[in-house]
């Protein structure tokens, strides 16, 4: 078989619903890495958040905020900020509703309010704490991603802005992006660097942020913890993440020449 290059989704996919790597899904990396593949990151998350796992793991290519912020082999090769004016306009409207945003650039993140209960549950159910509070951020930095915290259906009210696209991750939170930036459009920037055709690629993912990724790549693989929406338009889907699903899909993908025991 010749190279692939393989993307991961990171919560529901590499990590479990305790947020930690199961051995097989370290396992199914290691065989990937023997047979010859490259292995990368495709995440919702920004780089800080995740420095760890990579380091962990070994990973030195991914794709973060959604397809805003992309490295090949520790060198950025693609950035994708959101407007200033824009977030100006976003800022303004929630004062005026009252939802709390958090600012992301590559190295940290603000938040306009300090110690909202939505943004605890939120940042909480990731393992990480409350950020300090700068509104004034996004003028001081390039923001890839905003959060904004509100219910669902809140933030119908922001979608007048049409340079921004709206994709919900948690029952409080909902992420800010660039309107047409995808894990897809990252995909497509970080496979330049490498000698692959679309057919290669391959990505795991489990939740609508995946949607775009799951289509684009040559396989789209689900895991059986998947959105159904996400499930509908894979080309395979797994087993969970915490019944080994990654090792079961690589193996039965004949990705590795390790077979899963029947």
């Amino acid at each position: 078989m010749r190279e692939k290059v393989v993307f991961f989704d990171i919560d529901g996919t590499l990590l479990d619903h305790e947020k930690k790597v199961p051995a097989s899904a370290r396992q199914a990396i290691e065989e990937l890495r023997k047979a010859g593949h490259h292995v990368a990151i495709a995440t919702g998350r920004a780089p800080f958040m995740f420095k760890d796992l990579r380091e962990d793991l070994g990973i030195d290519s991914f794709v973060s905020f959604n397809g805003q912020y992309v490295v090949f082999e520790g060198e950025v090769i693609y950035k994708n900020p959101l407007k200033t004016e824009t977030l100006e306009k976003v800022l303004q409207a929630s004062e005026q509703t009252k939802h709390p945003l958090v600012f992301m650039n590559h190295e940290t993140m603000m938040a306009t309010e300090k110690d909202h209960p939505m943004i605890r549950e939120s940042m909480g159910s990731l393992k990480f704490h409350h950020p300090e509070v700068n509104p004034s951020f996004f003028t001081e930095s390039e923001i890839y991603q905003t959060l904004l915290f509100c219910r669902d259906g809140e933030e119908e009210s922001y979608r007048k802005y049409e340079d921004l696209n709206f994709i919900r991750w948690h029952e409080c939170a909902t992420d800010i992006l660039p309107m047409g930036g995808s894990k897809a459009e990252g995909i497509k920037k970080l496979v330049e660097r490498l000698p692959f055709e679309r057919e290669d690629i391959y990505a795991f993912g489990d939740e609508l942020n995946d949607l775009e990724m799951i289509e684009y790549a040559g396989t789209g693989v689900a895991m059986g913890n998947a959105n159904q929406k996400v499930k509908d338009i894979a080309d395979f889907i797994t087993k969970p993440v915490n019944e080994d699903g990654i090792l079961f899909a690589v193996r039965e993908l004949g990705l590795t020449t390790a077979r899963t025991a029947k």
